[in-house]
């Protein structure tokens, strides 16, 4: 159906969360499949949402590896 020069799609024609999130993260001109992928796993139980970032992620929040904010803290001595 056309609406003011556009087409507008039928209720059941909509596309999905998931649909419409793969094709943003895939529209640049270098973008992958990988970049698509998920990042998170979210789960709810009893009422609590919890919000993992996946192992296999690519990319993930903090800082990244080599950056010396990264590294394992050590306990300062006392002398």
């Amino acid at each position: 159906m056309a609406f003011g020069g556009r087409e507008v799609r039928a209720m059941s024609d909509e596309k999905s969360f998931e649909e419409n999130r793969h094709d943003q993260l895939t529209s640049a001109p270098k973008a992958t499949e990988e970049d698509a992928a998920p990042r998170f796993d979210v789960t709810e139980h009893d009422g609590v949402t919890r919000i993992d970032v996946r192992d296999d992620a690519a990319v993930r929040p903090g800082p990244g590896q080599g950056d010396p904010a990264a590294e394992k803290d050590e306990p300062v001595s006392g002398e």
